[in-house]
């Protein structure tokens, strides 16, 4: 009787959804769209860094520094001067973005002694910005300076007694769109099984059928099935489209099991609409319930590591972040993606997914039963 009432209800559900074309193009379209944009914008990486250059030495060395710069297409040269005033003017106009100093005799320098220096100045206001920037000049610098070592004295073996080789691992290439792309997937979930389903329910407040409902023989976990349940579904479409983009357009590996990473979705979906539900009973609008939703979701998303590491906040917002489910999904779907991770190896983040999600959503049954009378 139970499973045939709830059939009944969620074939309403479906059809009142599928009425509002608006809400569709919100469910499906649209965050398609934003991952599409924020999987180009969302950027650590330095596709062009504005370049002034102080060389004081006008030597052969000198040009074929900022050359090689140039020649990786990252460097774009804005200016040059023999003295600082001309580059400092050019960083606090914005005009450049870093000041290479090259200081006289530095040639002789590198020939005489086989070491040189050279002078790197970063407008940090972008502080990952400047880093990525730093780190791009560092290792053209290194190899060229292995390079014209290896030229001037061949009998040398090495530029220095140790002989560093980095390699990056899981992603090579260092593409931040492996790294971005499945935490803007992540987000995108978020808002939809949260927010619509907070604006769900509260709709049927503002046009007066809760009330209606409230009264008739229907059980109230029925109807939060029915409430819930549509939007479990949708949101497994969007994750699947999601991950057809990310696999297709920006390149994002598929190392790990898909079906873990749908298993864990629904531990997360849990969390996520419970949240959503426990909204629903706090707010009477649904411009209170965006409202309440937009600035959890934004705590949310400050606090899981999509845009910063976890590790590099104080200690007491990482063990508030040990209370993100947004966190914990975020880190499994990298780690299955990216990694390969297999189920042992995310096993704590799907434990942590699986007591927020419980939590959560006794947590917002209690409160919709009280609020319900």
């Amino acid at each position: 009787m139970i499973g045939r009432t709830l059939l009944v209800f969620l074939q309403k559900e479906l059809k009142q959804i599928g009425r509002d074309r608006f809400m569709v193009a919100q469910l499906l379209l649209m965050p398609m769209v934003q991952l599409v944009l924020l999987g180009n914008a969302a950027t650590f990486e330095v596709k062009e860094a504005r370049m002034f250059v102080v060389d004081q030495d006008h030597s052969r060395m000198s040009r074929e520094i900022v050359q090689k710069l140039q020649g990786t297409g990252r460097f774009m040269l804005v200016g040059s001067s023999v003295s600082m005033k001309p580059a400092n003017d050019a960083i606090l106009s914005r005009e450049a973005g870093m000041i290479l100093g090259i200081p006289p005799a530095f040639e002789s320098d590198v020939v005489n002694t086989g070491t040189g220096r050279v002078q790197l100045i970063l407008n940090a206001e972008d502080g990952a910005a400047a880093g990525v920037t730093q780190s791009y000049v560092a290792r053209i610098v290194a190899d060229y300076a292995r390079d014209v070592t290896v030229e001037l004295r061949p009998e040398v073996p090495a530029v220095s007694a140790i002989d560093v080789r980095s390699r990056g691992w899981f992603n090579p290439e260092l593409d931040y769109r492996h790294y971005m792309v499945p935490g803007i997937l992540v987000q995108l979930i978020t808002v939809v099984g949260t927010l619509m389903t907070a604006m769900n329910i509260v709709r049927e407040k503002e046009i007066g059928t809760l009330e209606q409902l409230n009264v008739t023989p229907l059980s109230r976990g029925v109807f939060i099935a029915a409430k819930l349940l549509p939007m479990v579904a949708i949101a497994l479409v969007e994750l699947t489209i999601g991950l057809v983009i990310a696999a297709y357009l920006f390149g994002v590996p598929m190392r790990g099991s898909i079906t873990l990473i749908y298993a864990a979705s629904l531990l997360y979906l849990v969390g996520a609409l419970g949240i959503g539900l426990f909204i629903s009973t706090i707010v009477e609008t649904q411009q209170q319930a965006m409202f309440v939703t937009l600035f959890i979701v934004m705590i949310y998303l400050l606090m899981s590591g999509l845009f910063t590491p976890v590790r590099s906040m104080p200690t007491w917002a990482q063990w508030m972040a040990e209370a993100n489910p947004v966190k914990h999904f975020i880190e499994l779907v990298r780690a299955v993606l990216i990694k390969g991770a297999t189920l042992g190896e995310v096993r704590r983040e799907i434990i942590g997914l699986t007591a927020i999600g419980a939590a959560a959503l006794i947590l917002a049954v209690r409160q919709y039963s009280r609020a319900a009378g």
